[in-house]
């Protein structure tokens, strides 16, 4: 009997390490879903955040961009203005060489 008994003491360790085996493999299918998950939900947070610093980035660049071109702008017209006033203030004078020119 007591190799029967040996006999049924090995079977039953071999039961009870399968089922700890299949215990094991149950939990690590979980963590390693559980892990996925989280992965996936960093990820989407990551863009989320990453698509959002981008716009704000991008307005700040047109804002400051809008800035500079409004001062250039305002520089050509006061350069413009200024050319104009130049040229009109020589117009006079222009007129008569040309005319005198033509005279001669």
């Amino acid at each position: 009997m007591a190799r029967d008994n040996v006999l049924r003491a090995i079977r039953n360790a071999e039961i009870e390490a399968t089922e700890t085996l299949s215990e094991a493999k149950k939990e690590a299918t979980m963590i390693i879903s559980q892990a996925r998950q989280k992965a996936s939900e960093i990820i989407i947070e990551g863009k989320s955040i990453s698509e959002s610093d981008a716009q704000n980035l991008i307005s700040e660049t047109r804002q400051s961009a809008g800035s500079e071109a409004e001062m250039v702008a305002k520089d050509g017209h006061t350069a413009g203005q200024k050319l104009h006033n130049s040229g009109k203030k020589n117009r006079d004078k222009a007129v008569k060489l040309v005319v005198d020119y033509f005279r001669k």
